[in-house]
């Protein structure tokens, strides 16, 4: 898992880990309509196939498969960071920036300026990565079984009969890079989480299919 070296190789599956830079925040659920826009407009300038997205209190995951020829996810997660945080001024977000530096830089304090990925290996690689999107908020104690978060990529596969709509969420063991983690303040009543609802999930085009 590299946070600061970016492979570029062209086709590729990512496994990629985004941050809020307030850990124990809850922004991208709080304003997760928000976040949504930004990911389609994002997805709509530059297509590709999402494979599994997960949407967490104050981070998320995801695995893309870039088109044949195609290296720039690193541009795609800067556009949605950037679009994410448009949308929060737009709506009159406007945070307090912690540090001189941020200050000094025009940040906007909304996220961790590094994000952490990892290039899919093979098959069983892939396959665990997108296990752990969906099983993450019952890693974090958000939910007792994936199906039962909201902000995931689960509805959509079992929609398609890709998954048991009653798998526990059993993970396997490895590191996947989240930097930023849940407080164990956020619980489900705590973070307002309303049941499941098929407008849950996002779609831009078919190749941009996502919960997030």
């Amino acid at each position: 898992m590299s946070c600061h070296l970016r492979p570029r190789a062209a086709g590729a599956r990512i496994f990629a880990t985004l941050c809020l830079a307030e850990k124990g925040g809850d922004l991208l659920v709080r304003e997760v309509d928000l976040l949504r826009s930004a990911v389609v407009a994002t997805l709509i300038a530059r297509p590709l196939q999402v494979d599994a997205w997960i949407v967490l209190p104050d981070h998320m995951h995801f695995v893309w498969t870039l088109p044949e020829g195609d290296s720039d996810y690193s541009v795609r997660i800067a556009a949605i960071k950037a679009r994410f945080t448009r949308n929060l001024r737009q709506v009159g977000w406007n945070p307090t920036l912690p540090t001189p530096s941020k200050r000094r830089k025009g940040e906007a304090g909304v996220w961790q300026r590094r994000f952490c990925e990892h290039h899919i290996r093979d098959e069983p690689d892939f396959a665990a990565h997108v296990r752990y999107c969906w099983g993450n908020p019952v890693k974090h104690g958000l939910v007792r079984h994936p199906a039962d978060w909201p902000y995931s990529s689960i509805h959509r596969d079992i929609s398609k009969g890709l998954v048991d709509p009653e798998w526990t969420g059993a993970m396997p063991e490895g590191a996947y890079g989240e930097q930023g983690g849940v407080s164990p303040r956020h619980t489900r009543r705590s973070i307002g989480i309303e049941p499941t609802r098929p407008s849950d999930t996002v779609t831009a085009r078919t190749s941009c299919a996502s919960s997030a």
